[in-house]
């Protein structure tokens, strides 16, 4: 009975694998404006005089006319919380129902865990964007390979040579014992 129930189920998934529809190809990372991605997190944070604290699982991110939805789920994918931001307002809500709002997506997430993470440059940094052109080393293919700025060494790693290929994942190093690291999944040009 397992057995059966087994090869019934990878026959579905074989079935979907097949009829899911191919990938466009994404455009040169300087040619993204909006994008929506699926990657892993993994989050560390060392305190002066305390143990590290690990956290980890999935996000799911739409970046879109200037604001961010940001879905964040443990490992196996349950829903943890939503972030949104927009020019206006920063909302955080929980799995729970409640609900926190603030002016600055960068102070809403710091009052909630107790760090400042870089919300609203995070963007700008996926694509390696620099706010000034010097803060930001190159690889041999001419890609951004580390960017330092407020405060924050990114590193990036590609899966792809292209010299306009989208970085497959970052480490993010902040003042204070913070680390994020994201390993970028699928990367989504939205119109």
């Amino acid at each position: 009975m397992i057995q059966r129930l087994f090869a019934v189920l990878a026959g579905c998934l074989l079935l979907v694998g097949c009829a899911s529809a191919p990938r466009s190809p994404l455009p040169a990372r300087q040619d993204v404006r909006d994008f929506a991605l699926e990657a892993r997190f993994a989050l560390r944070v060392t305190l002066p005089g305390q143990a590290a604290q690990s956290s980890g699982g999935r996000l799911s991110w739409e970046h879109k006319n200037g604001g961010d939805r940001i879905l964040l789920a443990n490992p196996l994918g349950i829903g943890l919380a939503e972030i949104e931001v927009t020019p206006a307002l920063s909302r955080l809500r929980t799995a729970d129902g409640r609900t926190r709002e603030a002016a600055d997506a960068d102070a809403l997430l710091e009052e909630v865990s107790g760090q400042r993470l870089p919300v609203r440059r995070l963007p700008a940094w996926l694509l390696g964007q620099a706010a000034q052109p010097q803060d930001m080393a190159l690889d041999a293919q001419g890609r951004p390979a580390r960017l330092r700025e407020a405060g924050w060494q990114i590193d990036y790693v590609y899966d792809d040579a292209a010299p306009t290929a989208l970085p497959a994942g970052l480490t993010l190093i902040g003042e204070g014992g913070v680390e994020l690291r994201l390993r970028i999944e699928e990367w989504k040009d939205l119109p």
